[in-house]
């Protein structure tokens, strides 16, 4: 184990610091000082060596925790990130993009603030990088099978490498221009530069793995060619049809899904020309929407020069502590301030959108809000509580409905659920034959180490189904839930 008396000698969580807000809000780099040895040697060593560490309960990739924080603590960084590594394909992406589950399962926790496993990953991946430990690891032989993976985000990645290494011949399929879904387009580079990624799939390309960006199948390729050139298909597209608001003026010129948004400054800070980019320089903006995705939009807008960024969310403030029905090892709905919020703008909480007010270029001028009050279980806006707040740019950050149907329908006829995602089993596959769904596209919008969880699990359906029978790890069902949303 780490420290045996590490959790009681070191009772203070300590975190990387953020750069300071004037500085960060002026570039795109990632917001995160590099951390001290000293300082993650000393969290490293808080982890308790549990009877059950129930921080297994909180990460569906079961990651090895104490092993490697126990490694870390150590200075033992090339066998720590082997034991990473052994359960998680990516660590340099949930380290910075999860919001780790896993702390508020770990049994410090009752009583202490938890170890910060996410940061200790973050570590161990990044000393790896840096020291040349992570290298390609291709198969042995190959087994003649091949397998097209449709989409090229977290899950559809991890499906990718765990069937190349197991010997098949794997290619995957992007519609837009360069690889890695939402990983590339959707996340700002102030919470992952984007030369994470690149480092990763350059690792992916040496074990064998085939890229096809700019192809959009259904389009450039038919579904039921994919079917004839290819033994199995995983279907890992993601969640990505927006939430929308269907209130008076949404058809307003400055009223953007937050996609919409996202994806033209990914591309912009990428070197790309956009034309007609949707900007927030000099316009006060409103996000509707208090999740990640919303974040994303206000310290985008703050790197953009907006003149002022209002969040709006439409339920109550949450709670800044646990709340008694979300007890440990659940993880709970909190009060968050993400670094964008950290960077300025105002919070809103129990407020509905009623109507977007228009200029006289039918340009969005302002929003009508109004108080939200509960009814039946409904959130709806109290009557005599409108009132305006001035917008020139909107931002519609409410989530994901499920994934886009385009093509699917009519080629394939793989069924959808009352939930808008793909019909499946157990094991992954749809009533479609060696056609199997990983990720968003299944499960609904969720966390990136679900999609990679699912990733891996989907991969060992597919080598089974190609292969009789398959050694590769499968560490959850299609059907398991997080703990955090069991019944109260």
């Amino acid at each position: 184990m780490a420290d045996p008396q590490g959790f009681l000698k070191t009772t203070v969580r300590e975190t990387p610091k953020r750069r300071p807000v004037p500085v960060r809000i002026m570039d795109w780099k990632e917001v995160y000082e590099k951390g001290d040895a000293a300082v993650l040697k000393r969290q490293a060593g808080r982890c308790m060596d549990c009877g059950i560490p129930f921080c297994h309960t909180g990460c569906p990739l079961g990651n090895l925790i104490p092993e490697w924080n126990d490694l870390m603590w150590r200075g033992e960084g090339r066998a720590a990130i082997e034991r990473l590594h052994a359960t998680n394909n990516f660590p340099e992406f949930t380290g910075r993009l999860c919001p780790a589950p896993c702390e508020s399962a770990c049994v410090l926790s009752i009583n202490q603030p938890a170890v910060t496993i996410k940061q200790i990953e973050q570590a161990t991946i990044d000393d790896a990088w840096t020291n040349g430990w992570v290298e390609p690891e291709p198969p042995s032989r190959l087994t003649g099978k091949t397998v097209a993976v449709v989409g090229s985000g977290p899950a559809g990645l991890a499906a990718a490498q765990q069937l190349t290494r197991a010997g098949h011949t794997v290619a995957v399929f992007e519609r837009d221009d360069r690889i890695g879904g939402l990983l590339r387009y959707g996340i700002p580079d102030f919470k992952m530069e984007k030369d994470q990624l690149d480092l990763r799939l350059r690792q992916m390309r040496d074990e064998g793995t085939r890229f096809r960006a700019g192809v959009e199948i259904g389009r450039d390729i038919t579904w039921p060619e994919l079917q004839d050139r290819y033994d199995a298909i995983v279907l890992a597209t993601g969640s990505t049809v927006p939430r929308d608001l269907d209130i008076p003026g949404r058809d307003l010129a400055g009223v953007h899904f937050a996609m919409e948004y996202l994806v033209e400054s990914n591309r912009a800070i990428a070197g790309d020309e956009v034309a007609n980019q949707i900007t927030a320089e000099g316009k006060h903006v409103i996000v509707i929407g208090g999740g990640d995705t919303g974040a994303d939009c206000i310290g985008t807008a703050h790197r953009q020069g907006a003149l002022s960024v209002t969040n709006l969310a439409i339920g109550r403030r949450p709670e800044d502590a646990r709340p008694e029905h979300q007890p440990w090892p659940m993880d709970p709905h909190v009060f968050e301030v993400s670094s964008a919020h950290e960077e300025g703008g105002e919070r809103v909480f129990l407020a509905s959108t009623v109507e977007f007010l228009s200029n006289d270029a039918g340009e969005v001028r302002a929003l009508r809000v109004a108080e939200t009050e509960y009814v039946d279980g409904r959130r709806v806006p109290r009557s005599g509580t409108e009132r305006e707040i001035p917008a020139d740019l909107v931002l519609i950050a409410m989530g994901f409905t499920g994934p886009e149907r385009a093509g699917i329908d009519e080629q394939i006829d793989a069924p959808f659920t009352a939930r808008g995602t793909f019909v499946r089993e157990d094991d992954f596959a749809t009533p479609v034959p060696g056609v199997f769904v990983a990720g968003d596209a299944g499960r609904g919008q969720s966390l990136i180490v679900w999609a990679i969880a699912e990733g891996r699990a989907a991969a060992a359906k597919v080598d089974e189904f190609l292969s009789g029978s398959t050694v590769l790890p499968a560490p959850v069902k299609a059907s398991d839930v997080a703990i955090s949303v069991l019944p109260a």
